[in-house]
Order: C-alpha cells, then sequence, then structure tokens
C-alpha cells in the first residue's frame, strides 16, 4: 500500500494546510503513537472544543462545514448529529464507530486505525462531547488484529494521560471508549445490524423508524459514524468552516478531502488523501500511474464492490457524490478497481455476486433467495449453459432487489454491479448462452437456495 500527497509522484509535502487527515503519518509507516501525536498538533482541536466551544456550536460548526459521511452512504453529519435528543434528561447515550470495514476493494479506514488511532479517538472525544455521550465503542473488522492492537494501546495512552475516563480535561465531562471486535460480518456494516451484533444479537438490519439516535444500543440514544467521518473531526474545530470547505475543488458538492485509491492491474495501486472533486482521470493516470504494461482499462468501478461499473470514457466524472451520479453509478468508498481487457465480465460478477449471497443476512426473501438465483444464473453462463431468458432474468432480478425493495441496503448495494455490467457488456453474457438450450420464460428458473 502506498500513499501519497496532492502532486504526482509526491512531488508535493503532505502538509496540515492541505491534508487534514494525513499530514501526521511517518515516512515508514509506523504509528503514531501519544507523545508524537501530541507534538503534531494533536488533541488541541479537543481542548480547544472543550475550553471554548458549546457542545450545541460544535454540532453546528460540523453541520455549516458540510462534512458528510465517508463509509459510502454519504449522509450529512451535523444533521446526523442534530437527530439526537436534546432532552436533558436523558444521560445515557452512545457514540459507535463503524470500523466494520468489510466493502471488498476498501482499506481505507484501516490505515487511519493501525497509522493514526489517536486521530480516531481525538474525533470520537469531540463528538461525543458535541453529542453528550458518556461511552463509546469503536466497532472493528475483527480481521483487522493490528489495528485493534494499536487501537488498544492508543486508547491506554489517552486515558494515562487524562483524555479518556473521568473530568477530561478538567471539564466534568465523563467518556469511555471500548474497542469492540466484531465477528466478520459484511452486513455488520449496516448501522442497525452493528448495534445488534454489539448488543450480542444476530446481526440483522432493525425495522427503521424508530432510528438509532431515539432507540438504539440498549434502546438508547446511539450515533454511528464511520471510521474517516470522525477523523475529519479535528482538522473542521482546529481550522474552522471556510478553509475545510476551500480544500474541494470548483463544481464539488462534497465539502473537505477523501481517502481514494486504485487498485488492480494498474502500476502504482494505492491510497491518496486527495480533494472531492479531482476527476477519475486524474486518480487513474497522475496517482495509479495507468494501466501495467500489456493491459488495457475495460472498466473501472468508483468505490468498492457495491458501485455500478463506469467505462474508460468516463474516467472525467469529477470525484464526488454529485459528479459520479452524473455517469450512472454512486462515489461509495472512494477507492476505485480496474478491471482489465483480460477479466471476463460474467466471471468477475459470478464471484462478486457469490460473496454478496453468502453475506446476506438471510432476513427477507428478495436478498436471501435472489442473490443466490443470481449466482446460480451466472455460474450456468460462465459454464456455456446459460438458457435463452437467463440475461432477462438476471436484469429481472436487479429489478427486485433494488433500492427499495428490500429490507435494508444489502441487496441494491450487490445488484448495481450486475446490472451496469449486463448494461455496458452484454455481449459477454450472451456468449454464454447455448444455442441449443430451450428458452424458458424470465424469472420462471427455480431457486434452489444453498444447492
Amino acid at each position: 500500500m502506498t500513499l501519497t500527497s496532492f502532486g504526482p509522484a509526491n512531488r508535493i509535502k503532505r502538509s496540515a494546510e492541505t491534508h487534514p487527515l494525513t499530514w501526521r503519518l511517518r515516512d515508514d509507516g509506523e504509528a503514531v503513537w501519544l507523545d508524537e501525536y501530541q507534538a503534531k498538533n494533536g488533541y488541541a482541536a479537543a481542548r480547544k472544543a472543550f475550553a471554548d466551544m458549546a457542545q450545541d456550536d460544535i454540532v453546528q460548526t460540523v453541520k455549516d462545514a458540510g462534512l458528510k459521511g465517508r463509509g459510502g452512504a454519504g449522509f450529512p453529519t451535523g444533521v446526523k448529529w442534530g437527530l439526537m435528543p436534546k432532552d436533558e434528561s436523558i444521560n445515557i447515550r452512545y457514540l459507535l464507530c463503524n470500523a466494520d470495514e468489510m466493502e471488498p476493494n476498501t482499506w481505507k479506514d484501516r490505515m487511519l486505525m493501525e497509522q493514526l488511532p489517536h486521530l480516531l479517538i481525538e474525533g470520537m472525544l469531540i463528538s461525543a462531547r458535541a453529542l453528550k455521550t458518556y461511552r463509546g465503542y469503536i466497532f472493528l473488522r475483527g480481521e483487522y488484529t493490528t489495528a485493534a492492537k494499536h487501537l488498544n494501546r492508543a486508547v491506554e495512552e489517552a486515558k494515562a494521560a487524562g483524555l479518556l475516563g473521568k473530568n477530561i480535561l478538567g471539564s466534568g465531562f465523563d467518556f469511555e471508549l471500548f474497542v469492540h471486535t466484531g465477528a466478520g460480518r459484511y452486513i455488520c456494516g449496516e448501522e442497525t445490524a452493528l448495534i445488534n451484533s454489539l448488543e450480542g444479537r444476530r446481526a440483522n438490519p432493525r425495522s427503521k423508524p424508530p432510528f438509532p439516535a431515539a432507540v438504539g444500543v440498549w434502546g438508547k440514544p446511539t450515533c454511528v459514524n464511520n471510521v474517516e467521518t470522525l477523523c475529519n473531526v479535528p482538522a473542521i474545530i482546529a481550522d474552522g468552516v471556510d478553509w475545510y470547505k476551500s480544500l474541494a475543488r470548483e463544481g464539488s458538492e462534497d465539502m473537505g478531502t477523501k481517502l481514494m485509491g486504485f487498485s488492480g492491474k494498474v502500476k502504482n495501486p494505492g491510497l491518496w488523501e486527495l480533494p472531492f472533486g479531482i476527476t477519475g482521470r486524474e486518480l487513474f493516470e497522475d496517482y495509479a500511474g495507468g494501466m501495467r504494461d500489456g493491459y488495457q482499462l475495460k472498466a473501472w468501478q468508483p468505490g468498492g464492490a457495491g458501485t455500478g461499473f463506469l467505462l474508460p470514457e468516463h474516467l472525467d466524472a469529477q470525484m464526488y457524490a454529485g459528479g459520479i451520479a452524473k455517469v450512472g453509478t454512486r462515489m461509495g468508498t472512494g477507492l476505485a478497481m480496474a478491471v482489465d481487457d483480460s477479466v471476463n465480465m460474467v466471471s468477475l460478477l459470478r464471484n462478486m455476486e457469490q460473496f454478496f449471497a453468502r453475506e446476506s443476512c438471510g432476513f427477507c426473501t428478495p436478498c436471501r433467495d435472489g442473490l443466490p438465483w443470481s449466482v446460480k444464473l451466472l455460474m450456468a453462463i460462465e459454464n456455456g449453459e446459460g438458457q435463452a431468458g437467463d440475461i432477462e432474468t438476471l436484469l429481472g432480478l436487479v429489478g427486485f432487489l433494488g433500492p427499495g425493495k428490500t429490507f435494508c441496503a444489502h441487496a441494491p448495494g450487490a445488484v448495481e454491479p450486475l446490472g451496469s455490467a449486463i448494461k455496458y457488456f452484454r455481449h459477454e453474457f450472451e456468449a454464454g448462452i447455448a444455442p441449443t438450450r430451450a428458452a424458458v420464460p424470465p424469472l420462471a428458473r427455480p431457486i434452489v437456495v444453498g444447492a
């Protein structure tokens, strides 16, 4: 993994003025512990928030800065914070950090937690102060063992320094923070499934309303934010709204910077902190270096396996939610994947849908039965045994599993790449239809779940 700066080939040095998330990173990739973090102005934003700002002012500042969730959904953070109850008699509230980073092709939160654990803790501390939450949990993907070790050490360092625990910074405010490792389910990325898992229940999403801000962990008001989202909070508090907004490129409706990346057969796969609004072409050519010799770019996904495929001609789209929406998909996590010309799209989609089918919680019928059905059809087409009508059946499943048709967003995200792959590469799917197979009416083939 690499992490470069705004300039191609690392020619521009990261700085606090341009790289609020990554300027403290060490060149050797080792973690930044408390003494070094504080020497690099760490916890100064927390001290400012505790000493000089009312709790509601912190919420308003984050709202004015235009910070949006960095986990993929992009919901405005300040608005989400504003949903927490104002009733002072409710003295038990929770702040949860969603660190269950299981989106395929996404590793941005891992880098922050492994190398800058105190940045996340400071972001959570300021957020807890704003939300009047007395306890916080970092719900961490179980496979992130190094992140767990580093976060636990950082929590102990912060406790010893009086930055966590009782009467923080002499303010009378108490905040306890715990690292909780999950059991490894993709569905825990959905906030209410995460809450159920934290409580020791099966990780099924909950019906909403009520929303977690009203009834969350153990029935108490709860706010759930992503790792990268919370890591933006200290810089906003320290340097202000106008500065934060100025980081984004002209034309972007999203403010600040974003951890973006590129994987696949590119010359320089990696992760970079970049301003919202750069183009996909800049990300692909200037930072990822384009395709390796001997390979051509066939398609790309802008932000994880749950986003639709785009073509090389779409690289000029700006990398922010609205910019990517203009070319027909979602920004997602902002970590792109290049698909080279040696890849068969049917095989790629079969592999993706197998993952999503396996990770379904099984609660609602469209997702529980529809995703395995798509896998069966894709396997048949991949093996040259598809039947006439199979492509129409797959497109029917894309519709039946789309937004608003299922209990949560798992299935819509799972079928978005499938629909786009058929749209742009239908001929590859048609090549797997055996000409001698009898036609079966669309959506009439049997479902054999688990077979």
